[in-house]
């Protein structure tokens, strides 16, 4: 079984455990080799609330480690996210182990003020 049919059905797990409402979304972490990508997702109305990733350019444009990139991607998509009155969300780590990237993603959302 390879490595991306794996991650796949771990995804499917999860997914089956945790759903987004437009109260509190589900935080989906998505991770290339390059960048990391970050939505709030209302999974109700299947509607894309907010998303930050490492391509946005005041990110992209600093000389910094892959996983300090992350950690602003985190808090980038909490300060956009209480900008729109939204306080808690479910974290959907995407199949990827809960360390290094998908971590610091988390950590920079929470000291930005998400609560999850």
């Amino acid at each position: 079984m390879g490595k991306l049919v794996q991650r796949q059905k771990i995804r499917y797990r999860i997914r089956k455990k945790v759903a987004g409402t437009a109260v509190k979304p589900r935080l989906a972490v998505y991770r290339s080799n390059a960048d990391i990508y970050a939505q709030l997702i209302d999974d109700d109305n299947g509607v894309t609330l907010v998303a930050a990733s490492s391509r946005d350019k005041d990110i992209a444009a600093q000389k910094i480690t892959k996983i300090e990139k992350s950690k602003l991607v985190g808090a980038s998509i909490a300060t956009k996210a209480i900008a729109l009155g939204l306080s808690a969300c479910v974290f959907d780590r995407g199949g990827n182990l809960y360390h290094g990237r998908v971590k610091s993603v988390a950590d920079g959302a929470r000291e930005g003020g998400l609560q999850f």
